[in-house]
């Protein structure tokens, strides 16, 4: 393998494998898939995005992969007694990519003015903080109204990155000329990118931990083919397919390949959760009966087995099986078109047509798209397909121009975290593609999701939890598909890559290459 190379030798540090020698240098080759439609992370929260810019930008905490906090850009913190308050003690010498030092006056920005506006599922936590304060360059201090336990989960670089004050501020975030060239601080740093082919990071010579990164530099191929992509790997032109960037009918032949390696691992803190907004404002969508029936139309099991080759389990609700809180008691939506055709009947369905976006992520999710119409056919409903570009997925869902649309969203571990912002009423917000986008409105259930956030038993958490899901169940806000499980395939000699409950999103800080 042509980049495959390491320039010089180390003894191992404690992250490596035992009885192996970290190697310094080298060049790592990462598939992207799609294309990201921008780097600038408080900006743009798609996987593509995160995944690149994990890098770029950092967050306080990083988290391993039973959910615990690790040091980030905090060094160390603490919680009070009361719950109230947390503080976080930064790590000295930090610097931006650009030369000016970190503060803490970049993470109260950041949090406190710039994320606050920017980002819709990090907004859900930042309701419970009454203030943020700096009282040196290196401690912040977060300030809660009340006692919320998942906050501690809300520091990771996808959730919380943070963005440089002396860029940002006083500007127009989504127009700000920074924005192509992003600037964190984290161990790699934005070099060029060329459209429709590659984004090039480099190593941060400057890194304020000793001896981190390993890697010289990282290419991300953008490689719009599932076909090609899956060729790049097998002729050694790329080193890493993240989850989801080949079709899964290739993953049982690339991972039988001599020398290749792979891991279900790097996916804890953000438990996958595939479904199809459905627009509760108007159209057959928005009548209850009309979202039951397609629950009862849709054959799942068949997706799960034939189109994602038993990669999943099929859905119950909002909360996965992989998240705190989970529950099976609900209404069960098996495959049966007979119920779906009685609750058509009954709500009066005239055959009007519905739009179904597709997800624009690769083959894979036009054939799921193919086979939903399908099915929605069988019972009558009038399905047109309505397919775009990543660009144009995200203008259609945030604007909501759309009847039903693929979607996959994170759960970070925690259903106050990942999961109410997708169903409570402040959540509904015009312009994002990661909120409330389906448009339901339930003031009961609002109040139910916002007191069990607060409650302090984990007991009475999980009644709450299980009491939330067993009636919005009911109400079928969105289609519930899989539960999405993404191997991420690899050359062995590419070592400790996967390290943290976000996995290749910000693995590379660690990774190096075994000659």
């Amino acid at each position: 393998m042509r980049h495959l190379k390491a320039t010089t030798f180390l003894i191992a540090a404690a992250l490596a494998a035992p009885a192996l020698a970290q190697q310094e240098g080298g060049r790592l080759d990462i598939v992207v898939q799609p294309e990201p439609p921008g780097l600038m992370l408080g900006l743009v929260q798609n996987g593509p995005t995160q995944l690149v810019s994990g890098d770029i930008y950092e967050g306080l905490l990083r988290y391993n992969t039973d959910l615990e906090p690790q040091p980030g850009l905090a060094e160390s913190w603490e919680i009070s007694e009361d719950g109230l308050t947390y503080t976080f003690k930064l790590h000295d010498g930090v610097t931006w990519h650009d030369g000016e030092p970190f503060t803490s006056a970049d993470v109260v920005f950041s949090a406190d003015v710039f994320l606050r506006e920017t980002h819709a599922r990090l907004r859900s936590s930042l309701a419970y903080v009454d203030s943020i304060e700096a009282p040196d360059d290196r401690t912040v201090v977060f300030n809660l109204k009340e006692p919320f336990g998942p906050f501690i989960n809300a520091f990771e670089v996808g959730t919380m990155p943070i963005v440089p004050k002396h860029i940002y501020e006083g500007t127009d975030y989504a127009t700000n000329e920074m924005n192509a060239t992003p600037i964190g601080t984290g161990p790699f740093k934005f070099d060029e990118w060329v459209k429709g082919s590659h984004i090039h990071l480099v190593k941060n010579e400057d890194y304020y931990i000793d001896g981190l990164p390993h890697l010289d530099e990282i290419f991300y191929r953008v490689i719009p083919d599932a076909a090609a992509r899956a060729v790049a790997f097998e002729t050694g032109e790329v080193d890493v397919l993240p989850g989801g960037s080949v079709e899964n009918w290739d993953v049982p032949r690339l991972t039988e390949m001599d020398g290749v390696c792979s891991t279900g691992k790097g996916w804890e803190f953000f438990a996958p959760h595939a479904w199809m907004w459905l627009n509760n404002r108007e159209g057959p969508t928005a009548d209850q009966k009309f979202r039951q029936a397609i629950m009862y139309a849709l054959d799942r099991e068949f997706v799960k087995d034939v189109v994602w080759n038993g990669f999943g389990t099929v859905a119950t609700g909002p909360i996965s099986s992989k998240t705190n809180f989970y529950s099976d008691d609900v209404t069960i939506y098996d495959h049966n078109p007979e119920k779906a055709k009685a609750l058509l009947e009954e709500m009066g369905y005239d055959g009007e047509p519905v739009r179904v976006l597709p997800l624009p992520y690769g083959e894979t999710w036009q054939r799921w798209a193919e086979a939903v119409r399908q099915n929605l056919s069988e019972v009558g409903i009038n399905v047109e397909i309505d397919s775009t570009d990543v660009a144009g997925w995200n203008e259609k869902t945030s604007q909501w121009d759309y009847d039903m649309a693929f979607t996959y969203l994170y759960q970070y571990g925690d259903p106050a975290l990942g999961v109410s912002r997708n169903y409570v009423a402040s959540q509904i917000s015009k312009g994002s593609p990661w909120n409330n986008v389906e448009g339901y409105e339930n003031p009961e259930l609002d109040e139910k999701w916002e007191a069990a956030a607060t409650m302090v038993k984990p007991e009475d958490r999980e009644a709450a939890y299980a009491e939330i899901q067993k009636e919005i169940v009911d109400d079928v806000p969105v289609a519930w598909l899989l539960e999405l499980e993404f191997p991420t395939i690899y050359r062995c000699e590419v070592k400790n890559l996967v390290t943290t409950a976000i996995g290749v999103n910000d693995g590379p800080r660690d990774a190096w290459i075994e000659e």
